[in-house]
């Protein structure tokens, strides 16, 4: 049977900001897309819904919220944030930061091994989304997850212990930098290879639907933030996802940290059409772009994504514009990137102006949040200490979790591991 298509008029975001005063200022996109020069856009009106299926008319995200748009106008004040939330958002995007700082001085210190790509500018993204599930919502992660994990819950000293490879570690020193895992806190792993955490949390979001329409759990309402970047956007893993959530009404956000280059490819140099909110509507779901640097923007937007989810109106493909202020790892020299367009998004660091944001708005004082970066920097350095004190695995867990049976090839016939036997690194034993 033939589809209809039909555009969706596009309407407001749920804000009580007034239209003649931006959020922290106004977005910049550069002059082809994303970066340091140009047109300005504003964000206000993002989610814009362009096709549907059948009689099932596709709605504007706004436009299940608009009533509620009214019932929020207060003319004490047109705030987006209370104190108590402001707090909440500033104490984790300093976490973030503070602690992947650390990495750094503990990875050239020798505590960590391999590759580690850290999230210094994109806190924003993590914060604004994260902070507002519940603990039995469930994130899938990239290899730069250390902050993903912290912002859902998963203790600093357990990410750190990760880190460094002990025991104490959130998956008992076998996963490392790029592998979080955390079934307590709903944390559905780091994952290495661009793309490959998107079936997975496409799969995760199934897991809700089912038990909520097939189980009849009624109160499983739970959704899935599917994190990843730009680079992965040209894969196919990408586009069978969001045809199989939009086809299915998967209760999952794709949250797209367009951070402008994967690795050292520029964006605009490696996609047909850079902006890549809008295959979301090609797939019959909301794509909205968000400034990334702007955690009151994000959660704004993450808001209404979340809860459509939540409602079973399907999925929706956010692109968040944001900027990584170290390189792609910390083996990477950072030479490729204009220093100007560098120091364009320096000026736009996501804590600074979340602080500025409070200030103006008398929301909070200068010792709270010193308050908060003293309580931050003693526990950073507590994850430090309690890593570098825990043990490493011993050699029989090397092939634990690897081998669903490992008999016949990690165990031997008397029970005991193989990698048990010295020669077992020598490369002679008969494995």
């Amino acid at each position: 049977m033939a589809t209809s298509f039909f555009t969706a008029k596009v309407l407001p975001l749920n804000s009580t900001r007034s239209a003649d005063k931006p959020l922290l200022g106004q977005v910049l996109l550069p002059s082809s897309f994303l970066g340091p020069s140009a047109h300005k856009l504003s964000l206000n009106n993002a989610f814009s819904l362009q096709s549907q299926r059948r009689s099932n008319a596709v709605v504007a995200v706004s436009d299940v919220v608009k009533d509620n748009k009214s019932k929020s106008k207060s003319s004490i004040s047109n705030l987006l944030i209370t104190k108590e939330e402001g707090l909440e958002l500033y104490e984790d995007m300093v976490l973030g930061r503070a602690f992947e700082d650390m990495c750094a001085q503990m990875y050239y210190r020798g505590k960590m091994f391999g590759f580690v790509h850290l999230y210094n500018g994109q806190e924003a993204v993590s914060t604004g989304f994260i902070k507002l599930l519940k603990k039995e919502d469930s994130v899938v992660s990239t290899y730069r997850d250390h902050v993903h994990a912290l912002s859902k819950g998963v203790p600093a000293r357990q990410v750190m212990s990760e880190l460094f490879g002990k025991t104490t570690g959130c998956c008992r020193g076998q996963g490392g930098s790029m592998h979080m895992f955390s079934k307590e806190h709903n944390v559905l792993g780091g994952f290495a290879f661009i793309g490959e955490g998107i079936p997975v949390a496409t799969g995760a979001a199934f897991t809700s639907k089912y038990r909520r329409e097939v189980l009849k759990e009624a109160d499983c309402d739970h959704v899935t933030l599917a994190f990843f970047g730009d680079g992965t956007c040209n894969n196919g893993q990408f586009y069978e996802c969001l045809n199989m959530a939009a086809l299915w009404k998967l209760p999952i956000i794709f949250v797209v940290e367009n951070n402008l280059w994967a690795i050292g490819m520029s964006h605009l140099r490696s996609t047909s059409d850079p902006e890549i909110w809008k295959k979301g509507p090609a797939f019959g779901m909301p794509g909205v772009h968000v400034d990334g640097m702007d955690v009151l923007k994000v959660r704004e937007v993450a808001n209404e994504a979340v809860g459509r989810a939540r409602r079973g109106e399907g999925p929706t493909l956010v692109e968040c514009e944001t900027y990584r202020f170290r390189g792609h790892s910390l083996a990477d020299p950072d030479e490729l990137r204009d220093p100007a367009e560098k120091n364009h998004y320096a000026t736009r660091d996501p804590i600074t102006a979340l602080k500025k944001y409070m200030f103006e708005n008398n929301l909070v004082n200068e010792a709270e949040l010193k308050a908060i970066d003293k309580k931050i920097d003693e526990l950073v350095e507590e994850s430090v200490e309690f890593a570098d004190a825990s043990p490493v695995p011993a050699r029989n867990q090397l092939l634990e979790n690897v081998f669903a049976d490992p008999r016949g090839f990690g165990i031997g016939p008397d029970g005991r591991y193989r990698c048990e036997d010295p020669k077992f690194t020598e490369g002679t034993a008969q494995v």
